[in-house]
C-alpha cells in the first residue's frame, strides 16, 4: 500500500501522470493511489476507463473536463471534506499540462486540503531529450492559438529567445504551423516527434523546410515540436563599444588594452573595434 498522509491530516487530491501511448508505463505507485481514492476526475471517463480496466482499478470515474471544470469543483471539494482522497488524471500526461486541472487545485488549496503529485510520463520532456537540442535552458509553450495571425504574433514575441521552445500540435494544423514559424522564426533546426511511446513513434529532425516537406510521410498523432533557440549574435552598437573603451581611458587603462577588454567582453572582433576606434 502507498497511502500517503501530511502533517495536517486532510484529505489530499492527487495530481496522476497517466502514460501518453503505451498502457504499460504506468508506475506501481500510480496504479496503487487509482485503487485506493474514492474517485477518479478525468478528461474522458471512456479513455479512462480503458485505463482502469486494463490493470484492474475499480474506483468510481467522474466526469472532469474544461467545459464543467468550475462546476464540478464544489462536488470534489465535498468528497474531501469527507475525508476522502481523490485523483485526477488526464487523457494522457499530466493534469493542468495543457490540460484542465488549474481551477481545482486552486480551489482544493484554498478550502486547506492538500494537493500532492504522482510522477509519470510527459510528451515535451519525452520530446525534449530526445531532440539533440539544447537541454540548458528551454521553455515549454503549449499549443499555440488556431488563427495564423494570432500564432505569428506569438511566435514574434519569441523570435530572441535563447532557450529551446517547445510547443504541442495537432495533426490538423502543423502544416500550417510549420510554415508560419519558417516565415517568423527563420530556417531552424527542429525536432518533430509524433505518436510518443507508441507503435508508430517516430522522430524527424531538421531545419523547419527539411521537416515541412516530409510531412506528406505523417498520417496522424499528435505532435511535439522542439526548436532551437535564436542563436543569431546580438550586434552591438559602436557608440556603446567606443563609449565602455573611453571610460576605460579615463580610468588609466592603455587604449590598446581597453579595446582588447571591450572586444572579449561583446564577443567582437578585436580588428573591428580597433579599426573603429582609430578611425575615431
Amino acid at each position: 500500500m502507498v497511502s500517503q498522509t501530511f502533517t495536517n491530516g486532510k484529505a489530499i487530491l492527487y495530481l496522476v501522470a497517466t502514460p501518453i501511448g503505451n498502457l504499460e508505463e504506468m508506475t506501481f505507485r500510480s496504479i496503487n493511489i487509482l485503487k485506493e481514492v474514492a474517485v477518479i476526475a478525468c478528461e474522458d471517463t471512456r479513455n479512462t476507463k480503458t485505463l482502469t480496466n486494463y490493470y484492474n482499478i475499480n474506483t468510481p470515474l467522474i466526469s472532469y473536463h474544461e467545459h464543467n471544470e468550475k462546476m464540478m469543483c464544489e462536488k470534489l471539494i465535498n468528497i474531501l471534506k469527507e475525508g476522502k482522497n481523490i485523483a485526477l488524471v488526464s487523457d494522457a500526461g499530466y493534469p493542468l499540462i495543457s490540460d484542465p486541472g488549474s481551477i481545482l487545485v486552486s480551489e482544493v488549496l484554498k478550502a486547506g486540503f492538500n494537493v500532492t503529485t504522482i510522477s509519470g510520463s510527459c510528451a515535451f520532456l519525452n520530446a525534449l531529450v530526445a531532440s539533440n537540442m539544447d537541454l540548458s535552458s528551454f521553455t515549454f509553450i503549449g499549443f499555440l492559438e488556431a488563427k495564423s495571425n494570432a500564432r505569428k504574433k506569438k511566435l514574434l514575441e519569441l523570435k530572441e529567445r535563447k532557450e529551446t521552445l517547445i510547443f504541442y500540435e495537432s495533426v490538423h494544423r502543423i502544416e500550417e504551423t510549420l510554415k508560419d514559424m519558417l516565415e517568423t522564426l527563420g530556417n531552424r533546426e527542429i525536432t518533430l516527434a509524433r505518436e510518443l511511446t507508441k507503435k508508430f513513434e517516430e522522430y524527424t529532425r531538421g531545419s523547419i523546410s527539411e521537416v515541412l516537406s516530409s510531412l506528406n510521410e505523417f498520417s496522424k498523432g499528435e505532435f511535439v515540436i522542439v526548436v532551437q533557440g535564436n542563436k543569431e549574435k546580438e550586434k552591438v552598437d559602436d557608440s556603446l563599444l567606443l563609449k565602455e573603451i573611453d571610460e576605460l581611458v579615463n580610468k588609466g587603462e592603455r587604449s590598446k588594452t581597453a579595446i582588447e577588454i571591450i572586444a572579449n567582453k561583446y564577443n567582437v572582433k578585436k580588428n573591428y573595434v580597433y579599426n573603429l576606434y582609430i578611425k575615431r
